[in-house]
């Protein structure tokens, strides 16, 4: 669907809304009666309302305005079928009692949702509902797909201050667009996410990772050459010179893949424990890399030195922007610590059709910067928030600039 059909489809969503849904109760007991109060509230003043979790995402954006909407209190498993893939959790529960009760039976969230301990995550860690309002994807995100591909219904309540049930609890489900999926990377303009329905996958058989010694262009051209073939790859990563690739599958196809790797690239086999800390360290951005470029960030202060995040087709050639940079997702995800200017970097990755994000920066609120989203992107996004938040309740420019609205505390100036 397209975005102008999706937002159709929103508006007429929210008119059904209004016409069919004031019969149903609204809330049971808990937080969610303070909320709803605490939005209409917001909406009479002209204020807004920041939403948080675990704040493992504090760096992304500014997250400074609004009154605070701590949805911690939130939480717990509420449906879990392993035989049907499915878990259901309230968006204040900890990513990691997510995490503990699947491996109990084997199982995992295969988009591998990041915890970015530097950010000054809470003690509990990042939510499931900040997993899905940030959108972020650890490695195997190139082969098992995004955050949005395993949401498979939610729960939201509104800048209306009303709750709203999106898609289903199944895995095969045909009942139209999945207003959900929007969710995904909202960054908690469109409302509080009050659970969400995620599918979950076995864990693998079994994993390998090799090493091989190659240039950038030369892994981008060789990772790109095996992902076009019938080989179990899983996730890639580059960086100085060395080129990493996991392997997951069956025993059998793994160990064949990694014996036909060998005989061509002559690769090096990493031990299984120094791989999984490598792995972790990409995803949670505890690896080397990432470490220096935060580094790197801090000590230039305000002369613009940033870590940039970088989507492109997986087969562009090396960007050419000065500074030092991590390719992951078989080529299709670019991290690059550099002290250009925004302007030249959105300019570099807009000739060959990707967009960039300001990922780690000394400069407040430069999750998207200005020139990142065409006119019409914008329109469409800005629309798209109205129809869920008609008052601007969770309008706090954390996807987009906007004007000066809204003072730290929530209120109107």
């Amino acid at each position: 669907m397209s975005a102008a059909g999706l937002l159709l489809y929103a508006r007429h969503i929210m008119a059904e809304h209004d016409a069919d849904m004031q019969a149903a109760p609204l809330f049971e007991s808990g937080s969610l009666p303070q909320w709803a109060e605490q939005i209409h509230d917001a909406a009479s003043r002209g204020a807004c309302l920041r939403v948080r979790g675990g704040g493992s995402k504090d760096h992304l954006g500014d997250a400074s305005r609004g009154a605070l909407l701590d949805t911690r209190a939130w939480r717990g498993i509420e449906v879990y079928e392993p035989s049907e893939l499915v878990i259901r959790a309230r968006g204040g529960t900890p990513l990691s009692e997510v995490e503990a009760a699947l491996a109990e039976r084997g199982q995992y969230l295969a988009f591998e949702p990041p915890r970015y301990a530097f950010a000054g995550t809470q003690s509990d860690g990042p939510t499931v509902g900040g997993v899905v309002a940030s959108g972020i994807s650890g490695p195997g995100r190139v082969t098992r797909g995004a955050v949005r591909d395993h949401v498979l219904g939610s729960q939201v309540l509104t800048g209306r201050g009303e709750a709203l049930r999106f898609g289903g609890s199944v895995m095969k489900n045909v009942a139209g667009f999945d207003l959900s999926r929007l969710l995904a990377g909202s960054m908690g303009t469109l409302g509080v996410i009050l659970d969400v329905t995620l599918k979950v996958m076995p864990e693998p058989v079994v994993s390998a990772t090799m090493r091989f010694e190659l240039n950038e262009a030369q892994a981008l051209a060789q990772v790109n050459r095996w992902a076009a073939k019938p080989l179990p790859l899983d996730a890639s990563a580059w960086w100085d010179g060395m080129l990493l690739l996991r392997l997951r599958g069956a025993r059998a196809a793994v160990a064949s893949a990694v014996q036909s790797l060998y005989r061509e690239q002559h690769g090096e086999v990493l031990e299984p424990a120094a791989a999984d800390a490598f792995w972790l360290g990409v995803r949670d951005h505890a690896d080397e890399f990432f470490v220096r470029a935060r580094q790197a960030v801090a000590s230039a202060g305000q002369q613009g030195v940033s870590l940039w995040r970088i989507s492109v087709p997986p087969t562009t050639a090396p960007l050419g922007l000065h500074g030092e940079q991590m390719v992951e997702w078989f080529g299709g995800l670019r991290w690059v610590c550099t002290p250009a200017p925004a302007a030249a970097v959105h300019e570099v990755v807009a000739k060959v059709g990707g967009h960039a994000q300001a990922f780690v920066t000394a400069q407040v609120g430069a999750l998207v910067a200005p020139n990142a989203w065409s006119p019409v992107q914008m329109r469409l996004h800005q629309q798209v928030q109205r129809s869920f938040d008609p008052h601007g309740v969770f309008d706090t420019g954390r996807l987009w600039p906007r004007d000066t609205r809204h003072s730290s505390d929530g209120s109107a100036p």
